[in-house]
């Protein structure tokens, strides 16, 4: 199998390069020549680290013992070892992505990266140390330094927006150990971190970085998203197994949605046979995807909001370029819309495309009150508790019940914690927060006793290791600065 460019077909690698080098030479991401066909009814049957291990190879089918690479990345690390629990919620189900080492969704790939990334490097013969560059919006970063710390052979970077994270976010990050971590605050938003982790890229396509060799841990890594299609194949097997469905009937799924990396893993695993019905976009107050879904016309020209949803407060969306080739197949076409959007800040899609995406995809938006409002309900009548990312996946999901008829199930994909974001959560279920996060997390499970997981209860004890603060422009010298240095 080869990868292409989704702005060129020509610049092909292999998928043990496409892992390593994280972003394609042009800036376009990495996309398998064809997404593999599977026997997804035999894999139903697998347990989870086998299902994950026989999705990975057939798109990672470069890597000798994709089995062996699982088990060291998943054994003895989450809470369950199904990895992703499915609990019935008040006729929905909820998908519980939260319950690997940093309570967060990204865990479920940011467990396994490192391996791959590592195991790259020793199947191409590598020996230049990889340095590893991260953009979050505030649960990748943690769980990418909690995946890569003390890898031999590679060191990593993460850039954040300054004061557009929770407290929680925040101190996951800066209290980070390692002799190989690096965490950095920048000033400006998401988008602003994103993009300048990705003109670092182009930037150092043109600059020698002596034995240094730049990766990514966003999702514009295919090795990053493609973990991340094994949760919907185990949701759907799980509602199989507890007779909700039937083998072959179809199941809707409503996505808390940023950067489009987790929606459009669910829609990997449509393309690889598994029998999912509408893949529902959950935008909040920054509802960039909810207009373009509706309306076929992308513009990141518009204020941006900060949210209690901070890991959604983005305009620009990077995996939606990824779609966009599996829907035209037009890498040109692509090329051409992804100029627009960088010089011109818009772009607007064929009526054509737009009939394709509104044919797979529904969408909604919530804000923060409406979020709210969903918590408060959801503890009241069924006792369930859920941070503001996933309240804004089950109030989309409500609305996506009063126009949707039908006895599918929908499944909502809850991305993380209510203890990563206890002051929104404190606050939700009517009780005054006070400005200490820690504080209010003892009190949010004084009041519901649900257990704040052990990761998160123990930062309050220890030290702030990362202080750097930088502007956005300076992004690039800090890198080059940090990637001559022999030590950290």
């Amino acid at each position: 199998m080869k990868y292409q460019s989704t702005r060129n077909r020509a610049l092909t690698a292999s998928p043990a390069e496409a892992v390593l080098a994280g972003i394609a030479p042009d800036g376009g991401l990495f996309m398998p020549e064809a997404i593999p066909s599977m026997d997804w009814q035999a894999l139903l049957q697998e347990d989870t680290l086998t299902m994950s291990a026989r999705i990975l190879s057939a798109l990672l089918p470069d890597y000798p013992d994709m089995d062996a690479l699982v088990y060291r990345g998943y054994a003895g690390k989450f809470e369950t070892e199904e990895l992703t629990p499915v609990v019935p919620v008040g006729g929905r189900y909820v998908l519980e992505l939260f319950r690997g080492p940093t309570s967060a969704f990204k865990d479920v790939a940011l467990s396994l990266l490192p391996l791959l990334i590592s195991e790259a490097r020793d199947i191409l013969g590598v020996k230049d140390e990889m340095l590893i560059l991260t953009a979050t919006s505030g649960d990748t970063g943690k769980a990418a330094l909690e995946g890569f710390h003390d890898v031999p052979g590679t060191k990593i970077i993460v850039f954040y927006p300054h004061g557009g994270v929770s407290a929680v976010q925040q101190a996951q990050m800066v209290t980070q150990e390692g002799g190989n971590v690096k965490v950095c605050a920048v000033r400006g938003n998401f988008d602003d971190t994103q993009t300048g982790v990705k003109k670092i890229f182009a930037a150092c396509v043109e600059k020698e970085l002596a034995g240094v060799r730049l990766s990514s841990a966003n999702s514009i890594n295919i090795g990053r998203l493609a973990p991340q299609i094994v949760y919907y194949f185990k949701a759907y097997a799980d509602l199989v197994r507890c007779g909700r469905i039937q083998i072959g009937e179809p199941v809707h799924f409503c996505v808390p949605t940023g950067n489009f990396g987790d929606i459009l893993a669910g829609y990997f695993a449509k393309r690889m046979g598994l029998p999912v019905g509408k893949l529902i976009c959950a935008s909040n107050r920054n509802d960039v995807l909810t207009e373009f879904l509706s309306t076929g016309v992308y513009d990141k020209r518009r204020t941006f909001y900060k949210t209690t949803s901070p890991s959604m407060d983005i305009l620009v969306s990077s995996n939606l370029e990824r779609l966009l080739s599996l829907l035209t197949g037009d890498d040109a076409y692509v090329a051409g819309l992804m100029k627009q959007l960088n010089e011109q800040g818009h772009y607007k899609v064929s009526d054509e495309l737009l009939k394709k995406l509104k044919a797979e995809f529904s969408c909604g938006c919530c804000d923060d009150a409406a979020a709210a409002e969903t918590i408060g309900r959801l503890w009241a009548e069924e006792n369930y508790l859920c941070d503001p990312h996933t309240a804004v996946a089950w109030n989309v999901a409500e609305q996506f019940g009063k126009i949707c008829s039908g006895g599918a199930p929908v499944v909502v994909l809850s991305t993380a914690s209510p203890y990563k974001f206890p002051a929104a959560v404190l606050s939700a279920l009517g009780q005054k927060a006070g400005e200490d996060e820690f504080a209010v997390m003892e009190e949010l499970h004084a009041r519901t006793g649900v257990p704040v997981p052990k990761n998160l209860a123990a930062l309050r004890e220890k030290p702030v290791r990362h202080k750097d603060v930088i502007g956005r422009e300076d992004m690039l010298a800090y890198v080059l600065e940090k990637a001559g240095e022999a030590e950290w």
